[in-house]
């Protein structure tokens, strides 16, 4: 990675504050049930979902095991990540994203604006996808976007491939859960999906020279709807406790699954539920994997709070936007500075 990525953060702006609570954190929840009963069948599952919604409303994470996607296939998609990352960097740059595909490898040497520690493998769950080919023209114009897959290793996209069609079950079995922890029809957020935006990345973070001047991560919140996230046994994911805005560490658990609600269900939710900070420290002697799986409505999708979890005494906190539009604004800031500030969800907020 070079010193590259250190020279953005030696300013005092940027420099981590890394103060971290030891504790048993994030609630950790047991999906087993799920994978015994029928479809439909939800009776049985109504502690599930209250454990679901406190988790969710108090602190916009949780961590689930027994989740049904096989262990082997876990392992398999570390192993082809971890080949990938292993080569050299102008093989990995064969392979490049850019402002015509966000798609592909990007590390923080190539890219110079981007603060983290880290380099990333990006690929869509539905190629192609489709956004908008620019904020302004909407739906008028779209731009389609392609999966670009390297050479080497050779079984890398097969594996992915197999990946996004275990964890897109998973992330609609989730959505159903959170649905009826609002009170709604357990597919009332289902349609929003079709034709997703959803997106993997493959994470590898190197081990840093000074770990206490840079992060994996710096702190943030996702955009889009859930992020369920694979995490080895390295550990360094922070979790900002919306309680007391502690940080927290995240304790890998072997083949669970870390969740987090993302911006979009803070406002279909209209805050019951929010989007929570969180970052990732990095460490001096060991590297660290991960994979996040980011579960994007489709492009068209307007976002606003659910006419249900409305009425006279809970008036809409955010003014309606579009999903593509706010996805490309997001995906433009990462190479080149724009006019306006990188786009937020508190630009749509109301004075309610």
């Amino acid at each position: 990675m070079g010193e590259v990525g250190l020279a953005f953060i030696q300013d005092e702006e940027h420099r981590p504050k890394l103060s971290i609570t030891e504790s048993d954190g994030i609630p950790v929840i047991d999906l087993s049930i799920l994978n015994t009963i029928n479809e439909g069948h939800y009776d049985s599952i109504k502690e599930l979902v209250t454990q679901i919604g406190d988790a969710c409303r108090e602190w916009g994470f949780f961590q689930v095991i027994n989740h049904g996607v096989p262990t082997d296939l876990l392992n398999r998609a570390f192993s082809a990540s971890k080949q990938f990352f292993s080569q050299a960097i102008e093989e990995k740059r064969k392979v490049c994203r850019d402002e015509v595909n966000p798609l592909g490898y990007y590390d923080t040497e190539h890219t110079k604006n981007v603060r983290d520690w880290k380099e990333v493998f990006d690929f869509t769950v539905e190629n192609p996808t489709f956004i908008p080919a620019s904020p302004e023209l909407g739906d008028q114009q779209l731009q389609e976007l392609r999966n670009q897959w390297p050479k080497f290793p050779p079984e890398l996209r097969e594996t992915c491939e197999e990946y996004v069609v275990e964890l897109e079950k998973l992330s609609y079995k989730l959505l159903e859960l959170i649905s009826m922890s609002l009170g709604l029809p357990a597919k009332r957020f289902n349609d929003f999906f079709k034709n997703q935006t959803s997106f993997v990345r493959l994470n590898h973070y190197p081990p840093c020279p000074a770990p206490e001047l840079a992060l994996g991560v710096g702190r943030h919140k996702d955009a889009g709807a859930l992020t369920v996230l694979l995490q080895d046994e390295v550990g360094g994911l922070d979790v900002k406790r919306k309680r007391d805005g502690e940080w927290y560490r995240v304790k890998p658990i072997t083949d669970s699954f870390i969740v987090n609600v993302g911006d979009i269900i803070q406002v279909w939710s209209n805050e019951r539920y929010e989007s929570v900070e969180h970052r990732v420290s990095v460490k001096s002697q060991k590297e660290r994997f991960s994979i996040p799986f980011f579960f994007n409505p489709a492009h068209d999708a307007m976002v606003k709070p659910l006419d249900e979890l409305t009425d006279d005494q809970n008036l809409p906190k955010y003014t309606e936007y579009n999903w593509g539009k706010f996805f490309k604004t997001r995906k433009l800031s990462n190479f080149k500075k724009l006019n306006v500030e990188n786009i937020q969800i508190q630009h749509f907020k109301t004075a309610n």
